[in-house]
């Protein structure tokens, strides 16, 4: 698919990762449209680059819809969704310390899993929906993680990149017969505003663990992204992005 004119809608898509492909995107001649859930964060974005963007809680089916609806009636059928929104609330499974022992909080378990995995469910059903409806053979990329492997304290985290996999592989068999591709990118510790917030003696030692021996760049994620989107024959697969590391 050549991107030129193409119609890209991107969740998440105010800041970090999601603004870096919104902004590569624009760059190179389509037409991206964010959504977020801090409307600052898309006047920012608009104010700074004319990308416009919606409000847009991706967990709600109802939200979802009506975006899509509105969507579809004024710019026509996205070719392409990136679904780059997602969250983190970390815990140990079960921490001891001294006599007291603490629970994974369900709260932190609901939370992720509705914007992570249900937030990718309802706005890849959309997308593809209206791809289907108005023939249009499109592209969806979900965003995925290294953690999908499993990783220490993030057992909502990765049961939702795990999940995102699985659902890339179902979605590119049953997808393909009306045109429309699905992949995934497997990103690892890439220099973003999450990651900076790690603390600096940790962040070393991942570092330490990542046989490039330095972060990923938000710019190396975009050109997946870029490529993804370009190469008519990528489908059903996750492209891992991880400088050769492992958890």
């Amino acid at each position: 698919m050549e991107l030129t004119g193409k119609n890209i809608v991107i969740t998440g898509g105010a800041r970090g990762m999601g603004k870096k492909f919104a902004t590569d995107l624009k760059r190179l001649g389509a037409k991206p449209f964010v959504l977020d859930v801090i409307q600052e964060n898309l006047d920012a974005l608009t104010n700074e680059t004319g990308i416009a963007g919606q409000v847009v809680d991706v967990s709600s089916e109802k939200s979802v819809e009506a975006f899509f609806e509105s969507y579809v009636s004024a710019n026509g059928a996205p070719d392409v969704l990136i679904n780059n929104a997602g969250i983190t609330a970390d815990a140990l499974f079960i921490k001891q310390k001294g006599d007291e022992i603490t629970k994974f909080p369900f709260a932190n378990w609901e939370k992720v899993i509705n914007v992570n995995l249900t937030g990718v469910f309802l706005c890849a059903r959309e997308a593809a929906y209206n791809m289907v409806k108005h023939k249009v053979k499109g592209v969806i990329i979900n965003i995925s993680s290294i953690s999908r492997a499993g990783n220490l304290g993030q057992t909502n985290y990765s049961a939702t990149k795990s999940a995102v996999d699985s659902m890339t592989v179902t979605w590119a068999k049953e997808l393909s017969k009306f045109g429309i591709r699905v992949g995934a990118i497997a990103p690892g510790y890439i220099n973003t505003e999450m990651v900076a917030k790690i603390r600096s003696d940790v962040l070393d030692k991942v570092i330490q663990n990542i046989p490039l021996g330095r972060l990923g760049e938000m710019e190396e994620i975009s050109q997946a992204a870029q490529f993804i989107i370009r190469n008519d024959f990528f489908t059903g697969r996750i492209m891992e992005v991880d400088g050769g590391m492992r958890i």
